[in-house]
């Protein structure tokens, strides 16, 4: 019972201020919104819901109060408003609007308007159906017609809100008071919209379910709008008509837990600002359990590694995606010791995938420290990582130079929206308690336990482990218990976002031997956190989470023991936990906090029953209606189905149900549950579990029953007129709203994914307005998300409501809200060009709908029907619960709720995939119905109707009316079903032939039959008519006939022995015809449709078939529509499908090219020799020639044939044609090679030429430009993304239009294409301003660069200077693409801000945003820094010459022109059983060669004018001027440039790669010149071999990898097709070069000149010229270009020449009327090297291109030289001269001042190689030194690629030297040298010679900005500089990480090349030649132990010498008076005596 209170508006306030009202009832207040800003009007349009326990009163009163609302003060009342019940009691719905009341009870002026609605247990008040009473949008008379009359009468009223034909509303109110309160009897969304709109060209929104869908395809009639009109959607069924029934899932097997191969690589190129002074660097990379480490680098901060890491693994996606990805840097690891951490960054491998390209590049990676989180930053790695997926391919950056000096801040390695700046952060996961678990001891075990023991305790140890970021926490362990308590939380520490996306929750139980999962759950962290601006930190719970996974019957060994581990759909209930999660941010400045990351188990209270929901008694309902498509194996014993929800109603092994009392207890909430342990009740039957009340017994599953055969293969069971029923009671936490809300989105996305599936069936078939559509659908949208928002607002504050439930409330209201505005705006947006972008867009809203309606909190476990037999549990289906529940209002209810569903049931676990879950267990036809108890009174109204109720018979007397036990219909309906199996395409090879003998079976209720088995075909056409007589449907004629059940067909392939083989299955619906209704139009006959056949997963075909069922009335079947008896005889009684329903046909003509057929495979062992292709299309074909000797030429002899046929005018409707090759044995026997079946015919479809284009596209076309006449333009794309300069035209009115161009395009010049007006001729025009920019360049220079030599000499230029010059246009040419696509975004995101101002600007901003603004911004710096660094990076190339350059393409040449198939195609001819992998790639293993060739189709009759044209040849049909196919021979000239990442073949993680060419017979080896340990060799070779086509045409280029010991490994390789490129009419034997010349590095390369080239291609293409004229002039066809016509020879003298004008004309020959197309430049092309044994994943990349020509031309020059550049030898003198302010570190001995003993140390190439040290200045006390010391370091240095090359051996144990390639650093540091203990390192400083400061003058001057500061400082090169003096700073880190400085150098760069430094040698430190003079250093400069009086003479004399000579003198004194007392007794004596 409830009372729901619709509070609409308060009218007539005063003032302006924010509103709130309370609406109170039975002490209980609700709350609305605070409106702010309200005027005289609030619209609050809130619902209330009160659940009462009793009936409400006469006397009781509602009261309603409006405040005005503020934020400070307390809320001042305006009025209240009192209502007593009564009238409300009585009739059960009022709507009121009334005056409000103040304090003094006087009537105010402002008024309120209410509706009250009351609904009680028995509906005994009211007759409301249960649709929610809301407004109408749009309908303001409050006027709502029912239309009652079917739509098809031809008018409809309002705009068709399409309510089912034919068939009344039941459940309309008998009253209506007076008001707006409109009760909409529309279901799922349906509203009115105001009858204006058709002026517009805005839809009504039509319910898509309610329109009899094939009528309104077929029928044309008044008031409906085309865009309300739903497609028979190909996938499934088609839609639904009434709400009876819902659809069935057509996918039928778990796509998760199968294992799949994935490769990460990981590329560790260099390590920057690592903390610690000093270090030997390594970094560790980790994934999961595999390690695998860098080499070390010894004394730096910064190394650079570049080593590449590859990393295989073969799991599922989930485990995959869940492994954490950790990079670690080690310091100073050795054999010995393990090293120190410096710093750790990780992240989960599903981060990477979720990155566009599935990568990361060149990302840098912050390191953070685990074990003391508040250090900060540790250092940075710079990182590529890539994972790859079978079939994904990587698009990598193309490796070039990369010299730019990274911005580190702006390339973290984070995922977009994730802020730099990352804390700490500690995760809270809380673990309260368990219940429900499942006995993990078998009784055996348990017997054992008890004889030892002694006592039969629970017999279940659980304890649970959390997962996270690859830490595991455990709570402590309960012993022996079913319902563990443990009030426990594990709390995580780790950077917050996390960059790990997933927390693994894991029930184990602890066992002696070994612990065992019970069940598993994961939270999805994106689910519980919202990160937008007004988003919120991870928070769950405290919330139960269901666990599911094996059957809960324990044995010893679980067969699905994987999916207890998360692994696959769990199939059964195993626990719930009760969690929460929090996450706190940590302050890490504070000072008590824990600065380790280590996981802690801590305790937490424990929480009360209730703060997780009220419990309240949930009821399920359902009724097996039919049990049919039952597998033959189980067939034989009796069946019964048993449905469960959680443990309830599991009658085998369910497990300890808490006893009676507590139950009671537990309903009446009271508290804590006692400890007193229930005793396991073990249910025998269901009879037993009596309830409290004594009024109900759950009955839980159906009665056995034994099966009957249907056919063959499937029984049924019988159920006819007596359908089973069942019913659980089960009690959970209310928290309904969560599911409510979901299903609200779900459904709005069902709706949604509908309507796109239509407008893309749309646009795929070509059909009118799919733009209507799509609007249609995003109005749909709107309204949609509006509801929803309306909707989700009430039952705010119900018990047990968690912060995530309010915090993702607010942000799925925000979040929809925006949808539905964005929604609104796209729609204004969408026009008839722009469908695709729209749709693109739509797609991602289904996306976010889906992500939102995922509810991260669990209430009521799922559904599970299990079929049993034997007591054993055979197979199951999970139904979520929240597609049954129920609710009041019909949005919220689950979209199976109360209907009728298809149910199929499938084997549990791994015995589910594959062909086993392929095949149906069993099909049910299934009603469920959940909801809570007391609002079971409808819970029968969704089932057809008809039935009585046969209840169990009940000894007591019981209050309530029971749940009946079956179901008895007395209602039956008979019909006969006819349908018309027409044809089959595409279907799944099944036979090892690589065709299949394919049959249809097709089931309907019981019944089922076959079509006849046609031999050897993918492609059948049964045309076969198949009628069910008699079948018999229960339930009303009405309902029957809206509603029809579902027809499934399976299609199988026939063998000889055993049984059929499955092919794949469909579902379809039947249009159905009732005996009162007229069999005509629009509805019938019915068309033929095509629908998808699924075979698991993957689809397998489609079948083309129309069913329909024909009520039979009283008359029998006389009355049916007459069925044509069988017409063609020799098909016996098998009936074709009727006129009326098959296609029209038409005669059409097909022209079929046979060329030739390539790399046949043997056959039955024997080799192919005399093979013919057959060709077949609709029963008709043509044979070609016979080859009579394969070996010696496979062209055919006769290129020409062809045949008729009737096909369908339908072009969708076109059959596919059938490419057969049979070998052609002695004897007259034939044996099938291989087949291919050409699906879509449309491509060849012959158009004819349109006389009214204009002559640009006049040749006659092909649908896609595959006839030979036709413009070549248009056939590949026309511009490859990269082609420079597209041609800039200027038409002029009339005469001749001149096309100029530049001698070279350059960059810069972006511009557009100007389509000419082609009846006129064309002009294109180039400027000659290069010079002029020249100049202004050069005076442009910085202020820090020093002049360069004037211009590179033309000799200094090899091929590598062009390549390079391409790399860099390319990567250029792909920022300013970036750029673009960025900006264009940013324009669409401000429009749709835009114009959504006027909407709602507060929310505006959609998500993501601002993230997008932020790193565009971001994009922008880097830019700008990039220049900014290439100090000479942009200088660099104004100065330089142009260069010549060609094209890099990034991917194969024939990816970029249609693989080259402009007139040849290639059809793969396949054998074999295709692979059921749900990858297509397995494919590529049934190839067994290829057919050449081509068709034409037409119809009949054609135009006399084609064959009217001059030199038409008969013979060639429409295969015009094609060449011969005669053998030819041909120069082929392979040209191997490098390859890039290849796959790591060596243990070391390296490869050593040689070059294998193959073609035809010929191989060439290059094994002698393999490149040592080397992932990315420059291999720069040309190779040159003969071939004859057609026999050699297939080109491989494989890499292998060298061993000293065994077989070489293949890597990788490449196949190339060189004849259709040899034949293309894009020319791809030579690239034509962007400039003529014919001398230097550009040299010429092709035999012919580009004069004779186009004169070639003139008279090939039969047309007028080329005429050259004066003035640089030259006309082809009706275009004028204009060019230079001078050129230079060797010796610099200019000649006249035509060469420079036809190139001119070559490159932009896709312009020329009828004949152009794109002519292929000279280019390099980077092709992907594939591995057998890793399909589809990419194994490295090889760039390279490959030149043909014919050798009956004049033979070609010598091949140009790529090899790679030999680096040139340099000798970089260093000279110390001076060092100061040296920190001083030493204590004297003596004086205890501070000093230093300084030297300096240097290196260039790596410590260990070269380092060079000074002689040590001693005792240096100012920090000044002296040293006067030359460093000699001798290098070979790369120029282009800015590196230094270094060989040598990696260990002792290398055979051979390995190159490296390393950046040219010199390193300097400063030390101070002890001799007992190490040296101390003081300070250092890195100068990369390529962009370093230039030096301080003085020692002053000099100061760590130098280091900090570099960006802004100008920087200077030392290769152009050649020499430089100055000061530099020395740094070092101190305690806190700072950067300090510790000293100052003064040196002297002096770079020379080998030769110059043999002219002037010069010594080592100070030694001849050319010695440096010694160093003026103070006296105190010496070893104390070496010149001890020295020492003494200056540290001991110097600083004491006052100190000295006092204590010399004091000792004089002291010696005088010692003299004194000594001799003074004997002279006193003496004097006394007088001696």
């Amino acid at each position: 019972m409830a009372l729901l209170v619709h509070l609409k508006m308060v009218r007539d306030l005063r003032g302006k201020a924010d509103r709130i009202a309370k609406v109170t009832f039975r002490g209980l207040s609700f709350y609305t919104r605070v409106l702010e800003n309200c005027e005289d009007e609030a619209r609050f349009d809130e619902m209330f819901r009160w659940p009462i326990a009793s009936r409400v009163d006469e006397n009781e009163i509602l009261e309603l109060q409006v405040f005005n609302y503020s934020k400070i003060f307390t809320n001042r009342v305006i009025g209240t408003f009192r209502m007593v019940l009564q009238k409300v009691a009585e009739e059960g719905h009022l709507e009121v609007t009334d005056t409000l009341i103040d304090d003094n009870n006087t009537a105010i002026g402002t008024s309120v308007t209410v509706d009250i609605k009351y609904t009680t247990m028995d509906g005994t008040v009211g007759v409301w159906s249960d649709g929610e009473f809301l407004d109408v949008p749009g309908d303001p008379e409050g006027t709502f017609q029912f239309e009652t009359d079917s739509l098809l009468s031809g008018h409809s009223h309002g705009s068709g809100s399409g309510v089912s034909p034919g068939r009344s509303i039941h459940g309309i109110p008998t009253f209506r008071k007076a008001g707006k309160g409109v009760f909409s009897a529309m279901k799922l969304h349906k509203s009115k919209s105001s009858r204006d709109d058709h002026k517009k060209d805005e839809p009504a929104t039509l319910d898509m379910e309610d329109l009899d869908r094939k009528a309104l395809r077929l029928g044309g009639f008044v008031g409906l709008d085309p865009d309300c009109i739903s497609l028979a959607s190909v996938t499934a069924v088609t839609t639904n008509v009434s709400n009876k029934r819902s659809k069935p899932d057509i996918k039928m097997e778990p796509s998760s837990g199968r294992p799949v191969d994935y490769q990460i690589s990981i590329t560790v190129v260099e390590a920057r600002q690592l903390v610690g002074l000093n270090m030997d660097p390594v970094v560790c990379v980790e994934i999961g359990e595999d390690k695998k480490y860098t080499s070390m680098k010894e004394s730096t901060n910064c190394p650079y590694y570049n080593e590449y890491f590859v990393f295989d693994f073969h799991v599922p996606p989930d485990v995959m995606f869940d492994k954490i990805l950790k990079l670690s840097v080690i310091h100073s690891k050795n054999l010995l010791r393990s090293g120190t951490l410096v710093g750790t960054f990780k992240l989960d491998v599903g981060t990477v995938y979720s990155q566009p390209e599935h990568q990361f590049y060149h990302k840098w990676a912050m390191l953070s420290d685990p074990d003391d989180i508040t250090a900060g930053c540790k250092g940075y790695i710079k990182c590529d990582i890539a994972v790859v997926g079978k079939g994904d391919n990587i698009k990598t950056p193309h490796k070039a130079n990369e010299t730019d000096e990274d911005d580190i801040e702006g390339n973290l390695l984070l995922p977009e929206g994730v802020p730099l700046e990352r804390q700490w952060a500690r995760f809270y996961v809380k673990i309260y308690r368990a219940e429900g678990l499942p006995k993990m001891n078998t009784s055996i075990m348990a017997n054992v336990k008890k004889a030892f023991i002694g006592e039969n305790r629970d017999l279940v140890d659980p304890y649970v482990q959390v997962v996270f970021a690859g830490q595991r926490g455990k709570t402590s362990v309960q012993k022996s218990s079913y319902e563990p308590i443990w009030n426990e939380q594990v709390v995580f520490t780790e950077m917050f976002p996390p960059l790990c996306k997933r927390i693994k929750v894991q029930i184990r139980d602890s066992d002696k031997v070994n612990d065992v999962a019970i069940g598993t759950h994961f939270i999805d962290l994106r689910k519980i956190a919202n990160d937008g601006d007004k988003g919120f930190l991870p928070t769950m719970g405290p919330a139960w989470v269901n666990m599911y996974g094996s059957t809960r019957h324990y044995t010893l060994i679980d067969e699905h023991q994987d999916l207890n581990e998360g692994l696959g759909e769990g199939v059964s209930f195993r626990a719930r936990l009760l969690i929460s999660v929090a996450v706190e941010i940590l302050d890490t400045t504070s000072t008590e906090i824990v600065s380790s990351t280590e996981v802690q188990v801590e305790p937490v209270s424990n929480i009360s029953e209730s703060a997780t929901g009220k419990i309240e008694e949930f009821f399920l309902f359902g009724s097996f209606l039919e049990a049919t498509m039952i597998d033959r194996k189980i067939g034989d014993k009796p069946i019964s189905f048993e449905v469960t929800i959680g443990n309830y109603g599991n009658q085998i092994d369910g497990v300890s149900k808490p006893t009676a009392a507590k139950k009671k207890k537990k309903k009446e909430g009271g508290g804590e549950s006692d400890e007193e342990e229930s005793e396991l009740i073990q249910q025998n039957s269901s009879e037993d579990e009596a309830d409290d009340d004594g009024d109900l017994v759950s009955v839980s599953s159906t009665p056995p029953m034994k099966p009957v055969i249907t056919d063959r293969n499937y029984f049924h069971l019988p159920y006819f007129e007596k359908k089973p029923c069942i019913y659980i009671k089960s009690w959970w936490q209310d928290q309904r709203r969560r599911l409510y809300n979901s299903n609200i989105m779900d459904k709005i996305a069902d709706k949604m994914e509908e309507g796109l599936n239509d407008v893309q069936e749309v646009i795929k078939t070509e059909k009118a307005y799919p733009e209507r559509r799509l609007r249609g659908v995003l109005e749909e949208l709107s309204t949609g998300c509006n509801r929803f928002v309306t909707l989700a607002n009430k039952d705010q504050n119900q018990a047990g409501r968690t912060k995530l439930d309010k915090e993702r409330l607010k942000s799925c209201m925000r979040e929809m809200e925006s949808m539905g505005q964005q929604a609104k705006l796209i729609r204004s947006q969408v026009k008839r060009n722009t469908v695709r972008d729209k749709l693109k867009m739509v797609q991602n809203f289904l996306h976010r709908l889906r992500f939102l309606a995922d509810e991260p909190q669990h209430s009521i476990p799922d559904v599970f029907v299990w079929m049993m037999s034997n007591n054993k549990r055979i197979a199951y289906a999970r139904i979520p619960s929240k597609d049954i529940l129920y609710s009041i209002v019909d949005e919220e209810t689950g979209k199976d709720c109360g209907k009728v569903k298809a149910v199929f049931l499938r084997l549990p676990g791994k015995k589910g995939f594959g062909p086993a879950g392929w095949t149906v267990q069993a099909k049910m036809e299934m009603y469920l119905w959940l909801g809570l108890n007391k609002q079971r009174k409808d819970f029968l109204s969704g089932l057809p109707n008809g039935f009585e109720e046969n209840k169990a018979p009940r000894t007591s007397p019981c209050l309530q009316s029971v749940p009946p036990i079956s179901l008895v219909y007395n209602m039956k309906q008979v019909f006969q079903l006819r349908a018309h199996m027409y044809q089959a395409r595409s279907l799944f090879a099944a036979d090892s032939s690589g065709l299949s003998d394919p049959f249809a079976r097709v089931f309907f209720s019981t019944h089922s039959q076959v079509t006849e088995v046609l031999s050897e075909t993918l492609c059948p056409t049964w045309d076969q008519l198949l009628v069910f007589d008699d079948v018999e449907l229960f339930g009303e004629a009405g309902e029957l006939r809206d509603d029809p059940p579902i027809i499934v067909v399976e299609v199988y392939d026939q063998d000889t022995v055993g049984k059929a083989e499955f092919i794949g299955r469909t579902f379809a619906k039947p249009i159905t015809k009732m005996c009162d209704e007229h069999y005509g139009p629009p509805r019938f006959p019915p068309q033929l449709e095509y629908y998808q056949i699924y075979r698991g997963n993957s689809t397998a075909g489609d079948l083309l078939a129309a069913f329909e069922l024909l009520q039979i009335g009283q008359g029998g079947r006389a009355e049916l529509p007459p069925i044509d008896g069988p017409t063609d005889s020799e098909r016996g009684p098998i009936l074709p499908v009727p006129m009326g329903i098959r296609p029209i046909l038409s005669r059409y003509r097909i022209e079929v090219l046979f060329w030739g057929l390539r790399d046949l495979k043997r056959v039955n062992l024997a080799q192919v020799d005399r093979p013919r292709v057959d060709i077949e299309c609709a029963g008709r074909g043509v044979q070609s020639a016979l080859i009579q000797n394969y070996k010696k030429n496979p062209n055919f002899s006769t290129l020409v044939k062809w045949f008729e046929v009737d096909l369908p005018e339908n072009e969708l409707l076109h059959p596919p044609l059938n490419v057969r090759v049979v070998d052609c044995r002695a004897f007259g026997r034939y044996t099938l090679v291989g087949s291919h079946a050409v699906t879509s015919l449309r491509r060849f479809i012959y158009s004819t030429p349109d006389k009214t284009h204009n002559n640009w596209a006049s040749a006659a076309r092909l649908m896609n430009g595959y006839m030979v006449l036709t413009n070549g333009g248009s056939q590949s794309r026309p511009c490859s993304p990269y082609s420079r300069t597209p041609p800039r035209t200027l038409s002029r009115p009339a005469g001749d239009v001149t096309v100029n161009m530049d001698a070279d395009p350059s960059v810069r010049k972006m511009d557009t294409v100007v389509k000419l007006d082609a009846t006129s001729d064309a002009v294109v025009k180039v400027d000659v301003n290069e010079e002029k920019e020249e100049k202004k360049r050069k005076k442009k220079k910085k202020k820090g660069e020093v002049e360069e030599d004037d211009e590179t000499d033309e000799s200094m230029l090899d091929w590598w200077s062009k390549y390079f010059a391409s790399i860099e246009t390319l990567m250029e040419i792909l920022r300013a693409q970036e750029a673009a696509l960025a900006e264009a975004e940013e324009r669409e995101d401000q429009e749709i801000a835009a114009e959504g101002a006027d909407i709602k600007p507060d929310d505006l901003p959609v998500k993501g945003f601002k993230g997008k603004e932020k790193s565009r911004d971001k994009s922008r710096n880097k830019e700008k820094k990039k220049s900014h660094h290439a100090g000479e990076g942009t200088e660099k190339h104004s100065s330089k010459p142009k260069v010549d350059e060609l094209l890099v393409y990034n991917k194969e040449l024939e990816a970029e022109y249609d693989n080259f198939e402009d007139w040849l195609h290639t059809f793969n001819l396949y054998r074999g059983k295709a692979g059921d992998d749900d990858e297509a790639a397995l494919d590529d293993d049934r190839i067994v060669g290829r057919f050449k060739g081509s068709m034409c189709m037409y119809k009949l009759p054609l135009s006399e004018e084609i064959t009217r044209e001059v030199g038409f040849d008969p013979n060639m049909g429409m295969f015009q001027s094609i060449p011969h196919n005669d053998p030819i021979n041909v120069l082929v000239r392979i040209f191997v440039v490098r390859a890039t990442d290849l796959h790591p073949a060596d243990v070391n993680g390296k490869a050593d790669p040689y070059v294998v060419i193959k073609l035809g017979k010929s191989e060439l080896k290059d094994k002698e010149n393999y490149i040592s340990k080397q992932l990315n060799p420059v291999f720069g070779k040309a190779f040159d071999m003969e071939a004859t086509f057609p026999m050699e045409s297939m080109l491989t280029v494989s890499v292998y990898d060298w061993d000293l010991v065994g077989t070489d490994d293949l890597i990788g390789e490449t196949k190339i097709d060189l004849e259709n490129r040899f034949y293309s009419k894009h020319r791809a034997t030579c690239g034509i070069a962007n400039s003529y010349s014919v001398h230097g590095y550009n040299v010429w390369r092709d035999p012919m000149k580009p004069s004779q080239i186009l004169a070639k291609l003139c008279k090939e293409g039969k047309l007028d010229g080329p005429h050259y004229g004066p003035g640089g002039r030259v006309k082809v066809a009706n275009r004028v270009f204009m060019g230079t016509t001078e050129i230079e020879d060797e010796n610099g003298l200019k000649k006249q020449t035509d060469e420079h004008l036809a190139l001119t004309v070559l490159k932009h020959w896709e312009e020329i009327p009828r004949v152009g197309c794109k002519l292929i430049p000279e280019h390099v092309e980077t092709r992907p090297l594939l591995n057998p044994d890793h399909p589809g994943i990419e194994q490295g990349r090889i760039e390279m291109w490959v030149d043909m020509f014919p050798m009956d031309m004049p033979a070609p020059g010598p091949a140009i030289d790529i090899s790679p550049r030999k680096p040139k030898k340099y000798e970089l003198r260093v000279i110390i001269w001076n060092t100061d302010e040296v920190i001083l570190e030493d204590d004297d001995y003596f004086t205890g001042e501070k000093s230093s003993d300084i030297f300096v140390r240097g290196w260039l190439k790596g410590q260990q190689e070269d380092k060079q040290d000074t002689d040590v200045h001693y005792h240096s006390l100012t920090g000044e030194g002296n040293f006067n010391w030359r460093f000699v370091f001798p290098f070979d240095y790369l120029m282009a690629e800015e590196k230094i090359v270094i060989s040598k051996k990696e260990s002792m144990f290398s055979w051979d030297e390995t190159e490296y390639k390393i950046p040219a650093r010199l390193t300097l540091q400063v030390w101070d040298a002890d001799h007992f203990s190490a040296d101390d390192f003081l300070g250092a400083i890195e100068l990369d010679l390529n962009r370093f400061p230039r030096g301080a003058k003085t020692a002053k001057q000099c100061s760590i900005n130098m280091v900090q500061n570099q960006a802004e400082l100008p920087c200077i090169s030392i290769f152009k500089q050649k020499r430089v003096k100055g000061w530099w700073p020395f740094v070092a880190r101190d305690e806190n990480d700072e950067m300090e400085l510790t000293g100052k150098v003064e040196a002297e760069l002096h770079l020379m090349s080998a030769e110059e430094a043999e002219k002037s040698p010069v010594g080592l430190g100070r030694n001849e030649p050319d010695p440096l003079e010694k160093p003026n250093r103070p006296d105190t400069s010496l070893m104390w132990f070496v010149n001890t009086l020295k020492s003494i003479r200056y540290f001991i004399w110097h600083n004491y010498r006052w100190l000295i000579l006092k204590a010399l003198g004091l000792l004089l004194l002291l010696l005088l008076l010692g003299l004194f007392l000594y001799s003074f007794p004997g002279y006193l004596v003496k004097k006394m005596l007088g001696a």
